[in-house]
C-alpha cells in the first residue's frame, strides 16, 4: 500500500534519486528532449518545473538556488540565457511527456520528455489545425444583427460600382468619337 507516499522513490535511496534527477534535468536543459521511462519523466517534471519558474527572475539568488539543484554551470547558464526568454510569457506547463511505447527488455513504458517551446513540429501542426477551423459564432441574437449591417453596407457598394461602370463606357465612347474625328480631319 502507498498510504501517504507522495514522492515516487523510483527504487532508489534519496541521494541516488536526487543525483539522478539532477543529471536528467541538466540533460533536458542541454538537449531540450530526452527519452526515459514514464515514472522517471513524471518525477523529473515535478523536479524541473519549479526550476524553470525560478529562471524567469534572473537574479543572483535565483541562479544560486537553481545551481544547488542542477550542479552544472553550463546548464544554469543556458537556462537563464536562452530558455528563460522563451518561457517568459508562459504561466506554467513548461514540459510535455509523449509516450513512445514499451521497452523490449523489461516492458517498461517509455516516453520522451521535452520542453514545450522547443518542439517546432508540434506547435506548427497545432497552428495549422487551428487555422483550418472556422471561427464563426452561431448565436441567434448575434446573427440577426450582423445581417442587418451587411444589408445596409452592400447596396452602397453596388451603387458606386454601377456608377463607375456606366461612366466608363460613356467615356470610352467619347474618346473613340474624338479619335475618329481626328482621323477624318487628317485625311482631308
Amino acid at each position: 500500500m502507498r498510504h501517504g507516499r507522495k514522492v515516487n522513490h523510483l527504487g532508489r535511496q534519496s541521494a541516488h534519486r536526487h543525483a539522478m534527477l539532477s543529471n536528467m534535468a541538466a540533460s533536458l536543459i542541454k538537449h531540450k528532449r530526452i527519452t526515459t521511462t514514464v515514472a522517471k519523466a513524471k518525477a523529473l517534471k515535478k523536479y524541473i518545473e519549479p526550476l524553470l519558474t525560478k529562471a524567469k527572475n534572473d537574479s543572483t539568488h535565483s541562479r544560486r538556488m537553481v545551481f544547488s539543484y542542477l550542479q552544472d554551470k553550463d546548464s544554469v547558464t543556458e537556462l537563464f540565457r536562452e530558455i528563460s526568454q522563451k518561457i517568459a510569457d508562459r504561466p506554467g506547463g513548461y514540459t510535455r511527456i509523449l509516450r513512445t511505447g514499451f521497452r523490449s527488455g523489461d516492458g517498461a513504458e517509455m516516453c520522451m520528455i521535452e520542453l514545450v517551446d522547443y518542439n517546432d513540429n508540434y506547435t506548427q501542426a497545432k497552428g495549422a489545425k487551428k487555422a483550418k477551423v472556422k471561427t464563426t459564432r452561431r448565436g441567434r441574437g448575434k446573427k440577426s444583427d450582423s445581417t442587418e449591417v451587411k444589408a445596409t453596407e452592400t447596396p452602397a457598394v453596388v451603387e458606386t460600382e454601377t456608377a463607375e461602370t456606366t461612366e466608363a463606357p460613356i467615356n470610352e465612347a467619347k474618346e473613340n468619337e474624338t479619335v475618329e474625328e481626328e482621323k477624318t480631319e487628317t485625311k482631308e
